[in-house]
């Protein structure tokens, strides 16, 4: 019936209709995709050539370790209400 030469004929017109619809969108894609690469890829160059002491990056979602935030800097935090030696609540079992 069909032989390998008139498959691979069918198999290539094929293809290059499903390309010919979305090979646009794809190159869209792939071209969004690049832009986004070199642009991290930039930011991490330029992050590579700054100083230690400059507060660590915080975006909105992501979770930051202990103590490396901007109070980790050399800020204090207030203390907690009622861990000075001259506050806090007192027991609720009735005991001075």
């Amino acid at each position: 019936m069909f032989g390998l030469g008139e498959l691979a004929i069918v198999l290539i017109v094929v293809i290059a209709l499903l390309v010919a619809k979305k090979g646009p969108e794809l190159a869209r894609s792939a071209g969004k995709a690049t832009r986004i690469l070199k642009a991290e890829a930039r930011a991490m160059k330029d992050e590579d050539g700054a100083p230690a002491d400059r507060a660590p990056r915080i975006v909105r979602g992501e979770t930051a370790a202990p103590g490396t935030g901007p109070a980790a800097a050399g800020t204090q935090t207030p203390p907690a209400p009622g861990s000075g030696p001259t506050g806090g609540t007192p027991p609720q079992d009735g005991r001075p």
